[in-house]
């Protein structure tokens, strides 16, 4: 078994990469994955979604950035070093307001802080894959980053899907199989006797499938089962 991922150091590496990345695009290249998007809306985003991070992991309301313009660069940097700083600072096992407890009381809700170590990271992982592969660069940590991507789509951001009521349960029991390692990941959801399809294929691409960046078409996956059951319960939207 794999040690687990310093989660934190992870954060650090694709932060890093992400504000590298920022001053070798130009602000107006589209990112395809992202809707209308183009790279100041993916930076000013993530800067955003930092923020606001560093105030659930501190149980505080978080404080407007404003409308900006901003100078991407120093606000990135900004709001990296505040994620990092806070997340650093406070106790891992801390309460935290975190995405597994929408919609609880706060008295019943019982996320930690280190709920943020490990989303903020994928957060970055997927953005920073996003900013260098429109711009023609690409990114790919290893395949450890990838399987911790696809595992948390699977058991945490799916069923969140669920439980808000964003998605219809499954039509079809999905199975996601690395190629680097023996686990399968299954969708939750889908009732006993739906039918069952496998797709298969290195950590990399089935993570970019699952946060809607490829397609089950991409030459390096294979699919066992009836495609269109796959097709039908990606296009649903397994992440927000």
């Amino acid at each position: 078994m794999q040690p687990p991922i310093d989660q934190l150091a992870a954060l650090r590496r694709h932060q890093d990469v992400f504000l590298a990345g920022i001053g070798q695009a130009d602000p107006v290249t589209p990112v395809p994955w992202c809707g209308r998007w183009k790279v100041t809306d993916l930076v000013v985003h993530l800067a955003r979604i930092h923020h606001w991070a560093a105030a659930q992991a501190r149980r505080q309301p978080e404080v407007p950035l404003g409308r900006g313009p901003f100078d991407l660069a120093e606000l990135y940097a900004r709001c990296a070093a505040e994620l990092r700083d806070t997340l650093a600072e406070l106790d891992p096992d801390a309460r935290a307001w975190t995405l597994l407890d929408d919609g609880k009381p706060r008295a019943e809700q019982t996320g930690t802080v280190r709920f943020w170590h490990r989303r903020q990271a994928l957060e970055t992982l997927v953005h920073a894959w996003d900013l260098r592969t429109a711009t023609g660069r690409g990114y790919d940590p290893g395949p450890e980053d990838w399987i911790d991507c696809l595992d948390e789509v699977v058991t945490v951001m799916h069923p969140r899907q669920l439980r808000l009521g964003r998605i219809a349960p499954p039509d079809a029991r999905v199975r996601f199989r690395p190629a680097e390692t023996e686990r399968v990941w299954e969708l939750t959801g889908a009732a006993p006797q739906s039918p069952t399809v496998t797709v298969s294929g290195p950590a990399l691409t089935l993570g970019l499938l699952a946060w809607g960046r490829t397609t089950a078409s991409d030459p390096s996956l294979a699919v066992t089962g009836d495609p269109a059951h796959l097709a039908g319960v990606l296009a649903s939207g397994l992440t927000p």
